[in-house]
């Protein structure tokens, strides 16, 4: 486990000293997690940036990170690098920032919001066991960042803002690479912690409520099949 932590705490600091000359340092910054969650995560997530559609024709904000599934989810689209992805396969989503600022979280809220709102479809599909509906689980959301601007005041103004809502745009956790994580010290922890293993320790608690949500929803393909009725 040190060894793995070494391995992702040498990453993100290569990749600090490489944003910081960078001419898209905001894009810079999320492709850093998303490539961590690449290396790192179980083949059957997927990671990138993308908006993400209901059956009704809803559209979320763009998203920085989105981790969907690729096992049983089409994407629906995928062009000049920009993706469209039912809502149906995402299991999370984060805004990532090269810093922490109490600003950036309740943007981060506002955005999440957006994702948790739309419908999510689900279909009766055949298992060993019989037919079987899943309920959809509940949608991740966190904040993702490399450092922080002020280190000495960081914690106080992490905690008013993660209070500040608890319904859609709540963020479940996140990780400030260089410093400290929240809601990796349980399910329910709103608390953040200064943590030498940042990186890891947040890894590791992603890829246990990962497995705890299970598979993402059947997405009924006739609902969305109803626009191609429709008139252009």
């Amino acid at each position: 486990m040190e060894g793995l932590h070494e391995r992702v705490a040498q990453e993100l600091r290569l990749a600090r000293e490489l944003i910081g000359h960078a001419p898209g340092k905001g894009e810079a910054s999320q492709n850093v997690w998303i490539r961590l969650f690449q290396n790192y995560l179980p083949e059957r997530y997927q990671s990138r940036s993308a908006t993400i559609v209901d059956s009704d024709g809803n559209f979320s904000d763009q998203i920085d990170v989105v981790i969907y599934d690729r096992q049983y989810s089409p994407l629906m689209l995928q062009a000049d690098g920009q993706a469209v992805i039912p809502v149906e396969a995402v299991y999370a989503v984060f805004e990532s920032k090269q810093e922490l600022r109490s600003n950036y979280v309740l943007y981060a809220q506002e955005k999440v919001a957006t994702v948790r709102r739309l419908h999510r479809t689900s279909v009766v599909i055949p298992t060993i066991s019989g037919p079987r509906l899943k309920e959809p689980q509940p949608i991740l959301g966190g904040y993702l960042a490399l450092d922080a601007k002020d280190n000495t005041r960081v914690t106080g103004a992490i905690v008013r803002a993660l209070k500040r809502d608890q319904a859609h745009g709540r963020l479940d956790l996140g990780c400030i690479a260089a410093l400290l994580t929240w809601g990796c010290g349980g399910a329910d922890s709103v608390t953040a912690s200064e943590d030498k293993h940042a990186a890891t320790s947040f890894l590791l608690e992603l890829m246990s409520r990962l497995q705890a949500c299970g598979t993402v929803p059947a997405i009924d393909y006739r609902a969305y099949a109803k626009w191609l009725s429709l008139p252009a």
